[in-house]
């Protein structure tokens, strides 16, 4: 019993610090923006509490929900290009192709590159006068085909939209390749024994046995898309006229552009909500499955 008490404690100690910095950098943040979303503050002077005027006002804020909007494309881009694409890369990879950790190195880069880089690459890919993008379709005699990409507002987040598939499709790839191979080689061996090989092992053997990392995968994928900031703030700044603006650049633009800090801390307490509901009913629908 002793014993067990000195683990115990030992291990409460060892976990002490790692509680402590989660609870400056993450709770205690988000009791503060709960507290700001109630008040009426430029960030200078006195605070006025309003209650829920800001909430409302969020609410019939046109802007709002096309950010809102933005933020489902995001999202769908990560589960339909992210995912399926990273699980691609994975299967190829564990096939043992040859140069396959070069290839693996060069899947992950983007990842590990800062946001800033990878936004300036793509800010000159689409540079609508000396662009790659445009210089490449001039090159193959196709100047009808050369747009404003960024500025375009029916181009502008599918523009994004593939710069945020090239930026994190990387991780997945990592992250369902280490899965795939702790899949034990006996599994394969019957599969192959009882003829299933191919695209039927693949389908019918290989993704079930990874589905609990694909489970995990949607829901970073779905958690990271209401959390995008960076690329888009840099890329476009949420325009043309907000047709990119999503709910974080929308929440910066309320609180640090306009100064009213209540407004933008509503909009964070709304972001962390929406994104709880749909991670919750994702893991539902996961675990309806499992059953």
């Amino acid at each position: 019993m002793q014993t067990l008490r000195g683990t115990k404690l030992a291990i409460f100690i060892g976990l002490l610090p790692a509680l402590i910095i989660y609870l400056g950098i993450a709770i205690v943040p988000i009791g503060l923006s709960l507290y700001y979303s109630f008040m009426d503050w430029n960030g200078i002077g006195a605070m006025d509490f309003v209650g829920l005027k800001n909430f409302t006002r969020i609410l019939s804020d046109d802007i709002f929900w096309l950010s809102v909007k933005n933020n489902v494309i995001i999202m769908v881009t990560g589960l339909v290009g992210q995912i399926p694409l990273g699980l691609l890369l994975a299967l190829l990879l564990n096939r043992g192709l040859k140069g396959s950790g070069f290839f693996r190195t060069v899947g992950f880069m983007p990842v590990v590159i800062s946001s800033v880089m990878v936004s300036l690459i793509w800010g000159m890919i689409y540079n609508t006068e000396y662009g790659m993008l445009n210089n490449l379709l001039g090159m193959f005699g196709l100047e009808s085909w050369q747009q404003n990409w960024l500025g375009d507002s029916r181009l502008s987040m599918l523009s994004i939209s593939v710069a945020y598939i090239w930026q994190n499709c990387g991780l997945y790839m990592v992250i369902f390749l280490a899965a795939l191979q702790n899949i034990p080689d006996e599994v394969n061996e019957a599969a192959e024994l009882d003829g299933a090989t191919g695209f039927k092992r693949t389908f019918r053997i290989t993704i079930p046995m990874i589905r609990s990392t694909m489970m995990v995968g949607v829901v970073y994928s779905i958690s990271n898309s209401f959390r995008v900031f960076d690329l888009i703030q840099i890329l476009t700044g949420g325009g043309p006229a907000h047709q990119t603006e999503v709910m974080t650049i929308h929440m910066y633009n309320s609180a640090f552009m306009n100064m009213r800090y209540g407004y933008g801390s509503a909009v964070s307490i709304l972001i962390l909500l929406f994104s709880l509901v749909v991670i919750t009913l994702v893991n539902r629908l996961g675990r309806e499955k499992d059953a």
